[in-house]
């Protein structure tokens, strides 16, 4: 049985994406599969590296069960808006303070090259925009390298990303239909 962690990456826990993150999991265990969730806005840590990586700050409760919730899972979904192009400071921080070394990668003696830690795991990310994610991408470029290949992949995931927008102004009718258009990915894993 495939084990999902959903990760909402947005802080505000009434917002579309964290309803998004609840109809992919909601999916995901319509189909049997085995599912934890972890929101954002929920955890406690403070998410400033304050030395960089000279002197390794011990993680928080939160952090070291968000830990545990990846090493688990075998396919991580993350969900969060673009926020001038980019992921919410939050969220980086998060990233900055538990992606360490022994737990997402271990450099070699060279320094040059890595192990991957987390190798084998599959992830997918939904970035949601108020922009069109083709115009977006015109104007601005990529802007999902960071997720995708500076983190994911740098840890050993295959990870794929959907950008989805525009976000604002959305009916209530194209929001029932993401909602199931969720939903329907987490029924697949996908």
């Amino acid at each position: 049985m495939k084990k999902i962690l959903v990760f909402c990456g947005h802080p505000d826990d009434d917002s579309m994406n964290h309803r998004f993150a609840d109809a992919y999991a909601k999916g995901a265990r319509a189909s049997g599969y085995e599912v934890r969730q972890s929101n954002l806005g929920d955890l406690h840590f403070d998410p400033i590296l304050h030395h960089g990586y000279k002197v390794i700050q011990a993680l928080e409760p939160d952090l070291l069960k968000l830990q545990e919730d990846i090493k688990w899972c075998d396919h991580f979904v993350i969900v969060y808006p673009s926020w001038w192009s980019t992921m919410p400071a939050l969220l980086k921080g998060l990233f900055d303070r538990m992606w360490m070394p022994g737990f997402a990668f271990h450099f070699g003696h060279s320094g040059i090259l890595w192990q991957r830690l987390l190798k084998g795991k599959t992830a997918r990310v939904f970035v949601t925009s108020d922009s069109n994610p083709f115009f977006a991408r015109i104007v601005f470029g990529d802007d999902v390298n960071e997720i995708k290949r500076g983190i994911l992949w740098f840890a050993g995931f295959s990870a794929r990303v959907k950008k989805i927008g525009p976000m604002k102004n959305l009916t209530d009718s194209k929001k029932q239909s993401w909602l199931k258009w969720f939903e329907r990915k987490g029924e697949k894993a996908y």
